[in-house]
């Protein structure tokens, strides 16, 4: 991604979490924008949320999200009309990152609990002789 990619990410990232807080986040929900990426041609914002909401379906959040996306592209158009020559598409994706790390700690504390205990090669009687 080239600096000017970064940079447009980074307003857009910081701008978008405050659309979304300000007008689109429930009461005791916190949504938060966990990632950015830019197309080449600066023409697609694609934006990763990350919702937390105890003792509510999450679904219907990215839903509502979905549904105001052109209100949300507006309201961030107002921002930043000054920076670029085009408003990009936004594309809302919700981010599995902590799904997969929680996945992936599951996978090794399952084969940590079926390996060998270490060092059992040097206990008495267990010689390769």
């Amino acid at each position: 991604m080239s600096i000017r990619n970064e940079k447009l990410a980074s307003v857009i990232k910081k701008d978008i979490g405050e659309i979304l807080q300000r007008n689109y986040q429930p009461s005791g929900t916190f949504i938060t924008v966990t990632n950015v990426r830019m197309t080449d041609d600066l023409s697609i914002a694609k934006i990763y949320l990350s919702v937390f909401a105890p003792g509510r379906e999450e679904e219907p959040i990215y839903r509502h999200i979905d549904d105001h996306q052109t209100e949300i592209r507006y309201q961030l158009a107002s921002k930043i009309k000054n920076q670029v020559r085009r408003i990009p598409e936004l594309l809302f994706f919700q981010d599995d990152t902590s799904e997969y790390v929680n996945r992936i700690e599951q996978i090794f504390s399952k084969v940590k609990s079926e390996s060998p205990e270490e060092g059992e090669d040097s206990k008495p009687g267990n010689k390769h002789d």
